[in-house]
């Protein structure tokens, strides 16, 4: 079992951050473009090398991504139209997910096996999150997926925060 930590830096343009293992140990890179269309993150591991693409696919009414590894696998994260409670599909991956997305509190089971648990703590300052992964060569892709979901929140997030204070400023 591999255990991972996601803290995002506070003040961070585009979005650049460190993930670690459960030693402190900085496992991957996360750089995500400033002011380029269409949105995309460059994971790559601790010496540099490139692990996954992620790209926002543009012109769509729920946001969708689009994620190439470096083993050549691609898979599409992309958010379902609901009314209450956020939900995803993965196509192309093989994994399901039980429990709760929008909370960041979920497993990704193979078939009936659990290969990864990924949990938010909440009342941190910036987005932390703590994953296990139980079949380490899951890694590259867990990250990837905790990566795309963890922006979409974010940019809905600050979508309802213009709307309530354009709301708020009539």
């Amino acid at each position: 079992m591999k255990e991972y930590r996601i803290k995002q830096r506070f003040w961070s343009i585009g979005g650049k951050f460190e993930i670690t293992d459960q030693y402190g140990a900085v496992n991957y890179y996360v750089t995500g473009s400033f002011m380029k269309i269409p949105k995309q993150f460059i994971i790559t591991d601790s010496f540099g090398n490139r692990v996954s693409t992620i790209t926002k696919v543009i012109f769509q009414f729920l946001p969708k991504f689009d994620v190439s590894l470096a083993n050549g696998q691609n898979f599409r994260i992309k958010k379902d139209f609901t009314f209450f409670k956020s939900s995803y599909q993965i196509d192309g991956l093989g994994l399901s997910v039980k429990g709760d997305w929008w909370n960041m509190n979920f497993s990704l089971l193979e078939g009936n096996k659990k290969v990864a648990s990924i949990s938010q703590k909440w009342f941190k300052l910036t987005s932390t999150y703590d994953i296990q992964v139980y079949d380490e060569k899951y890694s590259d892709v867990v990250i990837s997926l905790v990566i795309a979901i963890d922006y979409v929140k974010e940019q809905e997030a600050s979508s309802r925060s213009a709307s309530s204070s354009s709301d708020s400023g009539n």
